[in-house]
Formats: C-alpha cells, sequence, structure tokens
C-alpha cells in the first residue's frame, strides 16, 4: 500500500491556468469585437469554456481508471473538494480543474501548510472568493473606495482549517482578511506571465492579530505567517484527521484512529504522507465489512475500472455524474460535495444509480462471475453470489453485481 503514496500524474500538454487566463482574455476580447459589430462567434469560439472544462474532465478520469494505484487519486479527490472551487462562470469553467493539477498534487504528500499556502494562492480559489476584490481599508486602493471582502478568509477558518467550532471569532476573520489583503491575480493583458500576484496598493498596512498572535510583518508574508499557523492550530489538526478518517474508513470512524492521526500530525508537522501512512496502517482503518457508501463519483471511477474496454470519455462522464448529483467541480458551495451516506441515499438518487447501472451492463458483454471475482474477492455475501450467477442474462448479472450492497460499498 505505501508504494502507492506517490504524486499523481496529469496529462502534461494540457494547458496551465497561467496559458488559460491568456486564452480566456483573448476569448473575452473576441466576444466583445462581435458584440460590438454585431456578429457572432463561431461555434467553436462560443465552445472554448466548456470544451477546455471537458478535456480536463476526461483526463483525470482517465488516469485513475487506469492508474495501477489509486490511493493518491482518492487523496487528491478528498482535497479538491475540500478546498471546492465550483465551476460556476466562463472563467471558473476553464480554471476551477487547474487547481487540483497546479496547487494541490505537488503538495499532495507534503505538508498542510504548504497545501494551504499554496491553495490560497491560486487564481481559482483567489478569483471563486473574490479575494482580488479585497482591500484593506487604509490601503492606497481602500482610501479610494475599495472595500474588504472577508469571503475568502471566512471560508479558510470555517471550511479550510480550524472549522465551525474551531474557536475562531469574526474579528479573527477581519484580521485574516486584511492580511490576506493584496493577494490577487495577473492581468493577462499586461503581466502574461504571471498567475498569482501581490498588490502592496491594496494590502491592508500595519500589524494583525489573529487568534491571540500578533503579526508585525507586513507585506506577502504577513498572510503567509498567518496561514501557516492557522494549519499548525490544535483545532486543525483535529478538523482534518477526522475528515480524513471519516472519508476513507467510515462516517463515524473510531476515536483511537482519529488519536492516531492527531499523534502523527504533530510529531511531522502536519506531514500529510505520514499523516495517511498512519491511517492505512491503523487497525482501525481495516474493518471486515465495508463501511463506506460510494459517492457518485466513487461508484461511477470504480465501475470504469471494473468494466472492460470502458469508452466512456469526459462528456459522457460529465453527464452521468450530473444525473447522479456530482458533477465534477460543480459543488454549488465552498463547503464542496457531501460524503456521507445520509446524504447520497435519497430515493432519486437510488433510482438514478439503478438506472445508470443498467445502462452501463447493456454496454458492456463481461463475464459478470469473472467481474465478481474481481471486485469483490472472499467480501461477497452468498445473497450477491446467487443474484449474479442466476441471473437471466449477462446484461442484468452486471447490472446486479454494480447495484449489490458491496459493490456500493468500499
Amino acid at each position: 500500500m505505501k508504494s502507492g503514496l506517490i504524486a499523481p500524474n496529469f496529462d502534461n500538454s494540457l494547458p496551465t491556468s497561467i496559458a488559460l487566463r491568456q486564452q480566456l482574455y483573448e476569448y473575452q476580447q473576441q466576444r466583445k469585437k462581435a458584440k460590438k459589430q454585431g456578429k457572432e462567434l463561431s461555434k467553436e469560439q462560443k465552445s472554448f469554456p466548456r470544451q477546455t472544462y471537458i478535456r480536463f474532465i476526461d483526463d483525470s478520469f482517465t488516469q485513475v481508471v487506469n492508474a495501477d494505484h489509486t490511493i493518491q487519486w482518492r487523496l487528491l479527490d478528498f482535497f479538491s473538494n475540500h478546498f471546492s472551487v465550483t465551476a460556476q462562470s466562463n472563467v471558473l469553467n476553464v480554471l476551477a480543474p487547474t487547481l487540483e493539477r497546479e496547487a494541490i498534487a505537488p503538495n499532495l504528500f507534503g505538508n498542510f501548510e504548504d497545501l494551504l499556502v499554496a491553495v490560497v494562492k491560486h487564481p481559482a480559489m483567489l478569483l471563486y472568493l473574490n479575494n482580488e476584490r479585497s482591500f484593506g481599508p487604509n490601503s492606497k486602493m481602500g482610501k479610494r473606495g475599495k472595500g474588504l471582502n472577508e469571503n475568502l478568509a471566512r471560508e479558510i477558518l470555517e471550511l479550510h482549517t480550524l472549522g465551525v467550532n474551531g474557536g475562531y471569532t469574526q474579528q479573527d476573520v477581519i484580521e485574516l482578511a486584511k492580511g490576506i489583503t493584496g493577494w490577487s491575480i495577473a492581468y493577462p493583458a499586461k503581466e502574461p506571465d504571471k498567475g498569482f500576484v501581490f498588490r502592496e496598493k491594496g494590502h491592508e498596512p500595519g500589524s494583525r492579530k489573529l487568534l491571540s498572535r500578533t503579526y508585525k510583518k507586513g507585506g506577502v508574508e504577513q498572510g503567509e505567517l498567518m496561514l501557516k499557523d492557522i494549519a499548525q492550530h490544535a483545532s486543525t489538526r483535529h478538523f482534518i484527521c477526522k475528515k480524513l478518517a471519516s472519508h476513507f474508513v467510515s462516517d463515524n470512524p473510531p476515536k483511537s484512529l482519529l488519536d492516531k492521526l492527531e499523534v502523527t500530525w504533530q510529531k511531522t508537522n502536519g506531514n500529510i504522507k505520514q499523516v495517511m501512512t498512519t491511517l492505512i496502517d491503523a487497525e482501525e482503518s481495516w474493518s471486515a465489512s465495508l463501511q463506506k457508501y460510494k459517492t457518485p463519483r466513487d461508484f461511477v471511477l470504480s465501475s470504469m475500472r471494473l468494466l472492460p474496454n470502458n469508452k466512456y470519455k469526459g462528456r459522457q462522464v460529465q453527464q452521468v455524474l450530473k444525473q447522479l448529483g456530482q458533477a465534477p467541480f460543480k459543488a454549488g458551495s465552498p463547503a464542496g460535495f457531501a460524503d456521507t451516506e445520509a446524504d447520497w441515499m435519497g430515493a432519486n438518487a437510488v433510482m438514478t444509480r439503478i438506472d445508470l447501472a443498467m445502462n452501463v451492463a447493456s454496454r458492456f458483454k463481461a463475464n459478470a462471475e469473472q467481474l465478481l471475482a474481481t471486485a469483490l474477492s472472499n467480501t461477497v455475501s452468498e445473497l450477491t453470489y446467487l443474484s449474479v450467477v442466476r441471473a437471466e442474462s449477462r446484461k442484468q448479472a452486471t447490472a446486479m453485481l454494480l447495484l449489490s450492497p458491496e459493490f456500493q460499498r468500499r
């Protein structure tokens, strides 16, 4: 298992967020020009944001389906959802998928504080939570009437680090918001080779006080130090360790497992690889029965990995996951998608899974009994085994396997 703890690999030919920002700028200029001339963009030009979004989805699913080890991909999914960015506009349709590639994946097995800083500095996160429009009240920009925006600071404290009950106050939100004023994104027309930029004219001058600690150093380092201290806070340690255990083991992980993870976190200054190694090695992580109900994404990916010669592409995967309620980068809020059984067991959700299983089964003429051995091995119950091997057709047998209680869990 430990050999699987390596960073995920993506298609390096896909453009970076910096290149995409330049392409977006050109796309927006084309739209303005066409509107001014009373013309329409070509179909290809119009589809640029959508096609870019699909290309990234197609690549990520292709990599996961064909990967020898998947634990790193599951961890990437976890943090991508933890630092959720919703593709809610043309700009974010293009940029949202780059957050996990450029900020999360390179820091996936490093220290959490480095991951946090990288995510907060990424253009997708800064744009999504409006930090490029946040200016210190006493900064040069603030004195021109530009205001403070607390969105990113609030979500950092509530969703990314301390947790809603992590002991912070509204004043802490304000102080962190001031500490990261000036954290912005490059102007493609003027700064074509940059992503994150720090704009001193927008940064609130003076010292900050966050969670009883004072930060006298100014500039971009003020915000960096604040984020690193939050990452090492006891509430962050508890919040992230519990969330990891809940995602990988069960909705209600045992306290003994949480204690082990927190001890490792504290000893290693939040080293994610060491925390994950502790989770994998822990006896509490290996129950005789499958504990975790698969999210739609888990269900679709495990089905694709199981079935031979799978030809699903990015557009089809996106549509299927949309029907199941978990379209990539479409959570609709910074809280991301829910991760517990209760959130995915509604009547409509179950019926959609049944329809999907029947559809998928009709596309692949596989030996269901062989698939059964591959997918479930010795965890299969007698009822499931008999349901599959006695099915009236291969289609029905495959559908029964995909819908079995064992395959619905991991």
